[in-house]
């Protein structure tokens, strides 16, 4: 039984061709929040990060309701971050016969949901009702 309320579900995409600068940027807003929350601040991000970190969300909340038969309202981020991949390295000519380094940064964004234990969400009412 305790099993399943510290049942977390994972998704990642990987090889995204993005800086992990930007996507991280991104993914410190969705730390810690609800599920509806987290679409909602990603659907009013204007960051090009936020579509694919919104595509991972949504893949965790898919592996969460068919694999583990959990309701994907009832879930909160409980941890997202962006690791580094590798990065592409192409050539630009210059002047006078010299070459320029490009770097293209690539990324790999990772999401994972954890269903809200109810009695800590009545232990946090109840203290909050005590309090006024």
């Amino acid at each position: 039984m305790a099993e399943t309320a510290t049942k977390e579900v994972r998704a990642q995409a990987k090889w995204v061709r993005m800086s992990p600068r930007k996507a991280r940027l991104v993914v410190e807003h969705i730390r810690g929040r609800s599920v509806p929350e987290a679409r909602t601040v990603l659907a009013f991000t204007t960051r090009a990060a936020a579509r694919d970190v919104e595509k991972v969300l949504r893949s965790a909340i898919a592996n969460a309701e068919a694999n583990h038969g959990l309701v994907g309202d009832d879930l909160y981020v409980s941890a997202a971050y962006v690791d580094e991949g590798p990065t592409l390295k192409r050539w630009r000519s210059r002047a006078r016969g010299r070459a320029a380094q490009i770097r293209k940064h690539t990324c790999h964004i990772t999401v994972k949901l954890a269903p809200r234990a109810v009695e800590a969400l009545s232990r946090a009412d109840a203290i909050c009702c005590e309090d006024t």
